[in-house]
């Protein structure tokens, strides 16, 4: 398999320009189709309404979103034309949170960026990233709000707990894992207790994706019960040098409310590489 369809959220914030890029940056290298799919966060008209002498203020907020659509549009295309990559332009008429998951399922590879509490125009929807890492049923690469990324990819590590949501995870991420130059496998014993003492965590996957021509380096890494697994796997991550972390999104809705696994929740909240995630 490979990635023939990236979808790339792109929105007004300072982040959509170096989405677009690593977006791009991934079809060159996959020989993929870009699709920019445009979604931010439109207040309700009626909100305006409600209080006298609004409506003048509502029109020119809307002219200043046409504005910098346009602008976002341009750039899309002109970025496109440099990098000789194919693509499409859509404009979301939903909610974002909405509109992602649900052209997402009609791509390979989704390409979204972490909440930035810095910038207001981040903001397109609570919880943005986590609706669509759980709601699109596709993976989801997640981008931090800070630094650039001019490779992805060249060394993984895959955080493997042996869960459905991990396995899945590293299938989906397997053209990274095949053009790879280093791919390091972390297990976290946070002691379950359902690990078996003559196996090594993680030789089983490291097995599993040899006869899919790639070499992976198995690295434990130990844990008190007591200990935060997204910790451990950010710190061995920095260890290790690892430009991209690919592991399981964990969580369920209940009650309109999105409970996340304590790894995904400290991964979503203090990411310093790309995280490609599958739930």
């Amino acid at each position: 398999m490979s990635y023939k369809t990236v979808l790339v959220h792109l929105d007004t914030s300072v982040r959509a320009h170096p989405r677009l890029e690593a977006a791009l940056q991934l079809a060159k290298r996959f020989d993929a189709h870009v699709i920019g799919l445009f979604a931010i966060f439109e207040p309700d008209a009626r909100a305006f309404n409600i209080m006298a002498g609004t409506a003048e203020y509502y029109e020119q907020h809307a002219a200043t979103r046409r504005e910098q659509r346009g602008a976002i549009e341009r750039l899309f295309h002109a970025e496109l034309k440099r990098a000789g990559v194919s693509g499409q332009w859509i404009e979301a008429q939903e909610r974002a949170n909405d509109a992602v998951a649900r052209f997402a399922r009609c791509a390979d590879l989704v390409v979204v960026s972490q909440d930035d509490p810095a910038d207001p125009e981040s903001y397109v929807g609570d919880r943005f990233p986590e609706t669509v890492i759980l709601g699109s049923g596709r993976p989801v690469l997640l981008l931090p709000y800070t630094g650039f990324f001019p490779s992805i990819g060249k060394h993984p590590m895959i955080a493997w707990d042996g869960g459905r949501e991990a396995t899945r995870a590293v299938h989906d991420a397997l053209p990274f894992l095949k053009t790879a130059e280093r791919v390091s496998i972390v297990s976290v014993d946070t002691a379950r207790g359902d690990a078996r003492a003559d196996r090594i965590p993680g030789a089983d996957i490291a097995t599993c994706i040899a006869r899919h021509d790639v070499k992976a380096e198995v690295v434990s890494a130990d844990a008190a019960s007591e200990a935060d697994a997204g910790e451990i796997l950010l710190s061995r991550a920095a260890d290790l040098g690892a430009d991209l972390v690919v592991m399981g999104g964990y969580g369920h809705a209940r009650w309109q409310e999105l409970v996340l696994g304590g790894a995904t929740r400290t991964f979503l909240a203090s990411m310093t590489v790309p995280v490609l995630m599958s739930h």
